[in-house]
């Protein structure tokens, strides 16, 4: 799963590598996120590709009667996404979540009492894009209109297998070439076996 993500570039750096423009270039974003704490984090969707906007992490599908879901939304398996009600109504609502790398415990015992942390980059530690959905929940109480996000697992690969060895799955990474495809509504093609596992 992706519960922790890295975002070290600057808002220049990412207009230039996803050639969108981000209007908040003043905001001074963190470098790491805790999924858990449902921070704005830069996002591109397929409604405004040419904008870096600030969803947060915690999809609230637009039914929802309060915000209380998005605990559980923080990532979805894509292989049921279009079971669950959370992510059914949201399946063609695309996004690309801005990151330069996420963090990952590997079990060293059976129970998980020992773990061991890893940072998995891209070579080079170039940006890349999670697949995500997105939507737009009204909360009536206060009248405030929120922006959110999850991002999509699937099987982990060969190394992430090894370190994710408890649940064996690992976020969608998109390649950067298929970017435009994943929001356009095609099947992404994700970066496998260019992953670099750091131990930290």
């Amino acid at each position: 799963m992706c519960f922790h993500s890295r975002l070290s570039k600057k808002a220049q750096a990412l207009q230039n590598r996803f050639k969108a423009d981000y209007s908040n270039l003043e905001i001074i974003l963190p470098e790491t996120y805790n999924a858990f704490q449902h921070p704005k984090t830069p996002v591109i969707t397929n409604k405004d590709a040419d904008k870096i906007q600030l969803f947060n992490w915690g999809l609230i599908p637009h039914w929802a009667k309060d915000d209380s879901i998005k605990k559980m939304t923080l990532n979805a398996r894509y292989e049921s996404i279009t079971e669950k009600p959370a992510f059914r109504n949201a399946v063609n609502n695309r996004c690309l979540v801005l990151a330069d790398g996420f963090y990952e415990w590997q079990w060293l015992d059976e129970k998980g009492k020992n773990k061991q942390k890893y940072l998995i980059t891209l070579p080079d530690d170039e940006a890349f894009a999670f697949a995500g959905l997105w939507s737009t929940w009204l909360d009536k109480s206060t009248g405030e209109i929120k922006n959110t996000y999850t991002i999509l697992t699937t099987a982990a690969n060969e190394l992430m297998s090894q370190i994710h060895n408890s649940k064996k799955r690992m976020p969608m990474i998109l390649s950067a070439a298929n970017e435009s495809e994943w929001l356009s509504g095609q099947l992404p093609i994700l970066i496998n076996d260019s992953l670099v596992a750091t131990q930290l």
